[in-house]
C-alpha cells in the first residue's frame, strides 16, 4: 500500500482534470503550490474580489474540520503518524469539508474557494512513500475544480521566504518521519524539493493553471481574475449586496 509508486489510473485521472463539467450550478476555484509560493495571499485577494463584487463565496482549508483535530494534533504530538495514516487522515479531512463545505455552496450555485486541494494530497502524499495509484483512488469522490491555479515558485525562492524569521520547524512539516536528514532546515529543503518535481508531474496530468509566483502580487492577481471572470456569468449573487448598492 505505501510501497513503490504504481501506474495512475487513466480514467479516474481523466476526470480530476480542471475544468471539466462537475453537474454543479457553482464554481470551484483551488490554488496550489509549494510551501513559500504565496498561494493563500493570491486566494485572499481573490477572496476579498469576489465578495465585494456582490458574489456568494466560501472558503474551504486543507486540514481544516474539526473531525480530525484533536486525532491529528495527538499523532503529531507523538511523532505516531506512518506515511499511510497520515494520509488516510488528510483524506478523512477532505471527505468531511466536501460534504459540509464544497458540495453544499455548489449545489447553490455560489463560488467556492479551496487553499490546497486533493493535488496536495497527490503531491505529499507520494513524496512520503504512498502509492500514485492508490493515493488518486482515495480522493476518487473529489468534485474537480473549475481552474486549479498552481503557483510555480523556484526552490530557493520559497525557502527564503519560509525560514526568514521562523525560529523552529515542526517535525512532520519538515519532513524529519522520512529520515533524509536530522537537520531540520536541510530535512525541509530535501520534503520541499521532492514536492515541487511532484506539482510538476501533476500540472500536465490535470490541467493545472501555471501562474508565475515570482511575479508582483498585483500582477498575479490581475491574471488570476481575467482567468476567473469569464466563469462567473450565471453564479449566484448576493441578495443584501444588491440592496446595499441601491
Amino acid at each position: 500500500m505505501a510501497a513503490g509508486h504504481g501506474a495512475r489510473p487513466a480514467a479516474w485521472s481523466n476526470n480530476m482534470q480542471a475544468g471539466l463539467t462537475t453537474g454543479f450550478p457553482g464554481k470551484l476555484f483551488i490554488v496550489e503550490g509549494i510551501d513559500g509560493s504565496g498561494k493563500s495571499t493570491q486566494l485572499d485577494l481573490l477572496h476579498k474580489w469576489l465578495i465585494a463584487e456582490g458574489y456568494c463565496v466560501f472558503f474551504s482549508a486543507w486540514n481544516s474540520s474539526p473531525l480530525v483535530k484533536k486525532t491529528t494534533k495527538l499523532g503529531k504530538e507523538t511523532h505516531s503518524l506512518s506515511p499511510t495514516t497520515f494520509s488516510l487522515i488528510h483524506a478523512t479531512d477532505f471527505a468531511d469539508r466536501t460534504e459540509r463545505e464544497i458540495v453544499p455552496p455548489l449545489k447553490a450555485g455560489a463560488i467556492v474557494l479551496a487553499d490546497r486541494y486533493v493535488y496536495t494530497a497527490f503531491a505529499r502524499d507520494s513524496v512520503r512513500g504512498n502509492d500514485r495509484n492508490w493515493v488518486r483512488k482515495v480522493y476518487g469522490f473529489a468534485v474537480p475544480p473549475t481552474i486549479g491555479f498552481y503557483f510555480r515558485v523556484p526552490l530557493e525562492t520559497a525557502l527564503d521566504r519560509i525560514l526568514v524569521g521562523r525560529p523552529e520547524l515542526k517535525y512532520y512539516e519538515a519532513g524529519l518521519d522520512m529520515g533524509w536528514s536530522e537537520d531540520p532546515y536541510e530535512s525541509f529543503r530535501i520534503f520541499q524539493g521532492k514536492i515541487l518535481e511532484e506539482y510538476e508531474r501533476l500540472v500536465e496530468e490535470y490541467n493545472l493553471t501555471v501562474i508565475d509566483a515570482t511575479l508582483p502580487i498585483t500582477e498575479q492577481q490581475r491574471i488570476v481574475r481575467s482567468l476567473v471572470k469569464p466563469h462567473l456569468k450565471d453564479v449566484l449573487r448576493d441578495p443584501q449586496f444588491r440592496r446595499r448598492r441601491r
